[in-house]
């Protein structure tokens, strides 16, 4: 099965960016869970960055994992900015409603707004 979340390297080594395309698995989301979790080991605050290509939800139990509930509530207080881009409809009330309740910069951006998704969170693809 072709990998759905690919990671983005950027110029800001405490940004991280990936790519969604498609339906996620649990095991992607778990794997991402991981290594956000090892990116709160590295640094304070981190920024996030989620472009949805074309995104086709989720596996049932997709994000149930430790890993994945853990980097979440650690989110809370180590994501400085997360912006997610092209996100469906649902999904970006939702982020857009945390950000005024949970103390991250949660901001959506439509996919021709790419660029400017890039320069909010202070880097670019490297």
């Amino acid at each position: 099965m072709p990998k759905v979340i690919h990671r983005i390297p950027t110029t800001d080594p405490a940004t991280y960016a990936f790519s969604i395309d498609g339906k996620v698995t649990a095991d992607e989301m778990e794997a991402m869970g991981e290594e956000m979790n090892a990116a709160f080991d590295l640094y304070d605050k981190v920024n996030m960055l989620l472009i949805f290509e074309h995104y086709d939800g989720s596996e049932v139990g997709a994000g149930l994992d430790w890993e994945s509930i853990k980097s979440r509530f650690r989110s809370l207080t180590s994501v400085d900015k997360y912006v997610a881009v092209g996100a469906p409809e649902d999904a970006s009330a939702m982020i857009e409603a945390m950000g005024s309740v949970i103390p991250v910069e949660a901001k959506t951006f439509e996919k021709a707004d790419l660029d400017a998704a890039w320069a909010y969170v202070g880097a670019r693809p490297a």
